[in-house]
């Protein structure tokens, strides 16, 4: 990646996640309350530190490329996109983290041109720790405590046609009538799970098919859904159309989606949602 003649290197956005996963993880030791937004959602002090740590990183490493990210949306300082952009959530998975589960992460990812080419998703409660650029999708397991990698980080690939389709869905929304619906027409295997992992577990193969019926922000799919392209899958909006990035005039709502794994499961999915 190339930007104000100097590389930008994957290894250099995964340092940055791991770094922010820290400090979350700092937060969380010494106590802390959260907060209503505007919205109606949570947010902590986990939440504004990590984002200021990956504001400033993101600065340093790629000047002049502008950063959409969930809280400083929130605080109305939301700049013009263009075609090159980085899209934020620092704490993926809030209302868990502040109830004291282990299902957050942090997501990072860059898009061009609307579509979003390079992502980092690290869990710091678990240390697990995914990234992808275009031809390359990478999984790993860190040191919780550290975040320092236990073993180099291996290629991971999405699978081909399953025997059953395996399904994976929010903890929360995905227990909805129509997520039942949706599995059951497939004659899936449901399984659930919270934060931006899902799209990590259909990308290194551990699941075929992640279904969203219900609004989410750009942010809480970026970063998984470049992981996911470069495994071999992608993500379409629930009419089949590619899904998009930088719908400012949308306040960067996603409408629902479905995330698959590979053809043969994006024409299943198509099927159920007739």
């Amino acid at each position: 990646m190339l930007q104000a003649g100097h590389m930008l290197k994957l290894e250099d956005l995964i340092s940055l996640a791991l770094e922010a996963g820290r400090e979350i993880n700092a937060v969380r030791a010494a106590g802390f309350d959260a907060q209503t937004k505007l919205d109606g959602s949570l947010v902590t002090i986990a939440d504004q530190r990590a984002e200021a740590i990956i504001e400033a990183g993101l600065q340093r490493l790629a000047p002049g490329v502008p950063m959409i990210g969930e809280e400083s949306c929130a605080e109305g300082r939301i700049p013009e996109c263009g075609a090159r952009w980085f899209c934020v959530d620092p704490l993926d998975g809030t209302k868990g983290f502040a109830a004291g589960g282990d299902q957050f992460t942090v997501n990072i990812a860059l898009i061009e041109n609307g579509a979003p080419t390079v992502g980092v998703v690290y869990a710091p409660a678990t240390g697990e720790l995914y990234a992808a650029e275009p031809g390359r999708a990478l999984a790993g397991q860190c040191d919780p405590a550290t975040a320092v990698l236990r073993a180099p980080l291996h290629a991971i690939r999405t699978t081909e046609k399953p025997a059953q389709w395996r399904i994976i869905a929010s903890e929360n929304s995905g227990r909805d009538a129509r997520t039942a619906a949706f599995v059951s027409t497939l004659n899936g295997a449901p399984a659930h799970a919270s934060s931006s992992i899902k799209f990590c577990k259909v990308a290194e193969g551990a699941a075929d098919l992640y279904p969203r019926f219900g609004e989410v922000c750009e942010w809480d799919a970026a970063a998984g859904h470049a992981i996911l392209t470069a495994a071999g899958g992608n993500i379409m909006r629930l009419d089949g159309a590619p899904l998009t990035y930088g719908d400012r005039a949308g306040n960067f709502l996603v409408k629902g989606f479905i995330a698959y794994s590979n053809e043969a499961a994006k024409q299943a999915a198509l099927s159920a949602l007739v």
